[in-house]
């Protein structure tokens, strides 16, 4: 009877500690939270997304064509956002006047964090958070590093830089080229 009572003990031990680590949330290298998303492209706005005609959440795009030379950031699970792009400037393009084309005129860039989330009642709802402005050069280059309140849930995140007033300029994907 002991070796059962003995053999109980460690079996509940052992299920115990096994169901603690798999509520324990894993940790990347260093101790760091878990990444939610980590990205290495953006897509600058462009096309059908230019202006109010099409928004994404609800977020409508730049009013004349951008390009970006690169992109990366990651959003942890602790709300840690950080993005960084270079070469974020107005296209070489017919709609954008010949002395703005390759420049950015804009001085500063915020992040915003889009998700899919839910309303008090549980019906589903777009969450979108920003960060403050983060200077921007006029080469178009920017790092942003803030916390932001992360809903809960955070389903299918995307990340925006924008300009001050809320319109955006790149968005988390791939241009497909």
């Amino acid at each position: 009877m002991r070796k059962r009572t003995v053999l109980g003990f460690w079996l509940l031990l052992v299920a115990l500690t096994v169901a603690l680590v798999s509520a324990t949330p894993l940790r990347a290298s260093g101790g760091e939270p878990p990444d939610i998303i980590e990205f290495e492209t953006m897509f600058p706005v462009m096309g059908p997304w230019l202006g109010v005609a099409n928004p994404i959440r609800g977020v409508n795009g730049g009013g004349l064509p951008w390009a970006i030379d690169r992109a990366e950031g990651e959003l942890q699970t602790n709300g840690s956002l950080k993005v960084e792009v270079r070469g974020l400037v107005l296209a070489d393009h017919p709609m954008v006047p010949e002395a703005l084309r390759l420049t950015n005129p804009v001085a500063e860039f915020r992040a915003l964090l889009s998700c899919i989330s839910h309303d008090m009642e549980g019906h589903p709802t777009v969450v979108n958070v920003s960060t403050d402005p983060f200077p921007a050069t006029p080469e178009g280059d920017a790092k942003i590093e803030a916390m932001v309140e992360l809903p809960h849930p955070c389903l299918a995140p995307i990340i925006f830089v924008m300009t001050p007033t809320g319109r955006w300029l790149a968005v988390t994907g791939d241009m497909g080229m």
